[in-house]
């Protein structure tokens, strides 16, 4: 059974794309088309990795990984940033809100099941093992 991913993110053509490449990859998506629903689905579920929108109408994806890590369950479990913004302020932002890393928006089709795989496995940086 593959690694189970949490992708969060409100646009549809989005979330397709993510879900027929991971899913092709073998890993178990769950999809949260709003920030509320995800971390309603975090804890319920405890994925192996969250995949989190930055820009999110209702709630943005950066004000919903302070919630999730404010969760003891969800302290270990890597999030990434997806962002099409890659100002260095805005990266700062991502980091100190609590994301493992980012990876850029559009994903790149190639590149993304190695950049998925790598947060996966390497867990979450800053949770001291």
């Amino acid at each position: 059974m593959g690694s189970r991913v949490l992708y969060i993110e409100d646009n549809v053509d989005n979330l397709i794309l993510v879900r027929r490449i991971l899913g092709a990859e073998g890993y178990n998506l769950l999809e949260a088309t709003s920030a509320i629903e995800g971390i309603a689905l975090a804890e319920q579920h405890i994925p192996d990795l969250i995949l989190m929108d930055v820009n999110m109408p209702e709630m943005d994806g950066l004000t919903a990984t302070k919630q999730l890590r404010q969760n003891p369950a969800l302290k270990d479990v890597p999030i990434v940033a997806l962002t099409a913004n890659i100002m260095r302020d805005v990266l700062a932002e991502v980091m100190d809100a609590g994301c493992d890393g980012f990876i850029t928006k559009p994903i790149t089709v190639d590149e993304f099941p190695g950049q998925v795989l790598k947060f996966v496995s390497q867990g979450r940086v800053g949770s001291g093992g």
